[in-house]
């Protein structure tokens, strides 16, 4: 399946790099909008707000080894992707 988004929009992780290529909704088929980490069987899997969830992803990134400058330039424009517009 080709994917449509290439950032998922709500944490903004690359697409390819989703192991299940994206989340799925209620009915079990795949969400190609949101990756298999953020949204899983129609909900979201994070409740917080956008700061909440840059904070969340800043960290994921550091403890996987990116150095921090890199964690928050990928993060920074987080409340742009379509779950956190208003």
């Amino acid at each position: 399946m080709e994917t449509q988004n290439k950032f998922c929009q709500s944490c903004g992780m690359p697409m390819k790099k989703d192991p299940h290529q994206g989340g799925t909704n209620r009915d079990g088929t795949l969400n190609d909008k949101y990756c298999s980490y953020c949204y899983q069987e129609g909900t979201f899997t994070f409740k917080g707000t956008v700061k909440d969830m840059q904070e969340f992803c800043k960290s994921k990134m550091i403890e996987q080894g990116s150095p921090k400058w890199m964690a928050w330039l990928f993060t920074r424009g987080m409340s742009r992707l379509e779950r956190w517009r208003k």
